[in-house]
């Protein structure tokens, strides 16, 4: 028997709504103080019960709803936002579809109570059903109140799926920090069963923001993170990103915005863990919190029902720029540059070089030292009137500790360094270098392989003929469905038809691979692992001095290729703290 086609009828359409946009309060919560920002609050106050199931009230001090437009707010594609299809393609606000208090007014008990400035307050009442009442006055201030109670009380199938208070608690608590961690200027308190459990203070400067932050992902991770600001035409990355000393075992410190709406997005995903690929340990995963700006139509936010996915219309032009923003910042993480160590030989003795009065009161093997470092920088004799010796970031060797680490004095304190992990990470950059300014080298085959492949990925293959060429590969069409491999580079380990099929879903999916890069990155930092000096090995104090001013000019060099610290700095404070001087 045939089907009939008939409309459904109103309470069930948005109930199905509701089924895309609710699934527990926090997504309520996300939903209510997002309409709260686009109204212009910069006070948001939100108290809850029992976890937000049995009461979620969010009240701001925004423009408020005019009167006459109550009874629209809770209907169905009902908004302010939009009115042409330019606005859609325009989109700047949070909300545009009209859909959340409808569908959320389907599946609870919810009253809205609003103010417009200069005018008495009006509300409007909804229980699960469409909203008939009409408003009745009520005393409030210019803002806008919205009381959802007992959450799902009218579709038990989908309430079951709720869980514990506290969990649906966390949930809440992270909807309220991503979109703190955006709207800076906007104060936001949390109560629990009538008791202050969050407070977040407008921030307007710098400092605020960093301790909003603190208050928000903690201060171990404000305390390890890099200010990120980079731009070029239509594009502007800001924010921070953790050193690769902080890593996480999970991607749960991840925030990314674009224009201000927290987003995730395979794109960005790829291109962050792109930029620090050889500079995390492990299976690790980088912490951070970047905003990235670009005209609203450039990108299409109306592709998720709650839109938390994006559609970038350039998304290779908006990869690249994330990932060399991410990768330039890492690399600046180093000590300052320094001038090359002239030869020890070529050093007079410390008797023939006259000292200043700072510089005599250094214990005598970092004044020997210091004579060393002045040659280097082409000083004849140093100049009495600076208040401070000139001492390089990482100081100045004093020791080999089981002939694994060197111990070294700098103007904060001690300075320990392994010497392995950081040779290796001044070779692998070498390599790299020279990776870059020589060809791949390319090994022709004997018998050419074969790789059946989809046309389309033929397409792709033959399209970036010139870029595989440039990697080391030959490859040419034999059918419309298959492709061949004559040469591939010498120092490719793996099969190449499963590399070049990989290669080639990566440019397909981002627009570009770097496996061929990675896999060489990889080789390389295996020759650069094998070559560094090695544990156990005695370094002379010269040797030992090289490699610290080797380590102050290479990019990266907190690092070793795997992801290991390569030195760490003890403070002065730090040391009398370790044995209880000054109590």
């Amino acid at each position: 028997m045939n089907q009939r086609i008939f409309a459904l009828n109103k309470l069930l359409t948005n109930q199905i709504a509701a089924g895309e946009v609710v699934n527990r309060p926090s997504s309520v919560i996300k939903e209510i103080i997002e309409n709260s920002l686009d109204a212009g609050a910069n006070k948001i106050d939100i108290e809850l019960e029992e976890g937000g199931m049995r009461l979620i009230r969010v009240r701001d001090n925004g423009q408020g709803i005019h009167p006459e437009d109550l009874n629209l707010a809770l209907n169905r594609h009902a908004t302010s936002k939009i009115k042409t299809l330019t606005d859609l393609e325009q989109i700047l606000s949070f909300g545009f579809r009209g859909e959340a208090l409808a569908s959320i007014s389907s599946v609870s008990r919810l009253r809205l109570a609003s103010a417009i400035a200069g005018h008495e307050g009006w509300q409007v009442q909804s229980f699960g059903t469409a909203m008939e009442q009409q408003p009745t006055p009520i005393s409030h201030p210019t803002g806008t109140t919205i009381e959802v109670c007992d959450l799902f009380f009218n579709t038990p199938a989908r309430k079951k799926f709720l869980r514990s208070e506290k969990t649906e608690l966390d949930h809440i608590d992270e909807v309220i920090t991503r979109i703190a961690l955006s709207a800076f200027d906007v104060q936001f308190t949390v109560k629990h069963q009538q008791k202050l459990i969050r407070q977040y203070r407008a921030s307007a400067t710098e400092i605020e923001y960093v301790q909003r932050v603190s208050s928000l992902c903690g201060e171990n991770f404000a305390n390890h993170v890099l200010k990120i600001a980079s731009e070029i035409t239509g594009l502007k990355l800001s924010g921070w990103i953790a050193l690769p000393t902080f890593s996480r075992a999970a991607a749960d410190l991840q925030y990314f915005y674009v224009n201000g709406r927290m987003v995730r997005d395979k794109v960005v995903s790829h291109a962050v863990r792109q930029a620090y690929h050889d500079v995390l340990y492990g299976d690790r995963h980088p912490a951070f919190i970047l905003y990235l700006e670009l005209p609203p139509n450039e990108v299409d936010v109306n592709v998720h029902p709650t839109k938390q996915e994006v559609r970038f219309s350039q998304s290779r032009l908006v990869h690249d720029f994330i990932a060399k923003s991410v990768a330039d910042a890492l690399a600046s993480v180093r000590p300052e540059q320094q001038e090359k160590a002239v030869p020890a030989t070529l050093v007079p003795h410390i008797s023939q070089i006259k000292l200043n009065p700072v510089q005599n009161t250094l214990p005598l093997k970092m004044r020997e030292q210091m004579v060393v470092y002045q040659q280097l920088q082409n000083c004849e004799e140093p100049i009495a009137t600076e208040p401070t010796p000139e001492i390089p970031p990482l100081g100045f060797a004093l020791a080999q500790l089981s002939q694994i680490y060197i111990l070294a004095e700098n103007a904060h304190g001690l300075v320990l360094v392994d010497m392995h992990a950081a040779h290796e990470r001044i070779l692998y950059e070498e390599l790299k270098q020279n990776l870059i300014v020589h060809k791949i080298a390319s090994q022709p085959l004997l018998i050419p392989i074969a790789v059946t492949l989809s046309q389309r990925e033929v397409a792709i293959a033959m399209e970036h003929t010139e870029l595989f060429q440039q990697l080391g590969f030959t490859i040419g069409i034999l059918t419309q469905e298959s492709i061949v491999i004559r040469a591939v580079p010498e120092l490719l380990k793996q099969p190449p038809d499963a590399f070049l099929q990989d290669m080639i879903v990566d440019l397909l999916e981002h627009g570009q691979s770097k496996r061929n890069d990675e896999a060489m990155h990889h080789w390389l930092a295996t020759v650069a692992c094998h070559a560094a000096v090695r544990a156990k090995r005695q370094l002379s104090i010269p040797e030992m001095n090289a490699l610290l001013r080797s380590m102050e000019k290479t990019q990266h060099s907190g690092q070793c290729n795997h992801g290991r610290p390569t030195w760490t700095q003890f403070s002065m404070d730090e040391l009398d703290a370790l044995f209880l001087r000054g109590r």
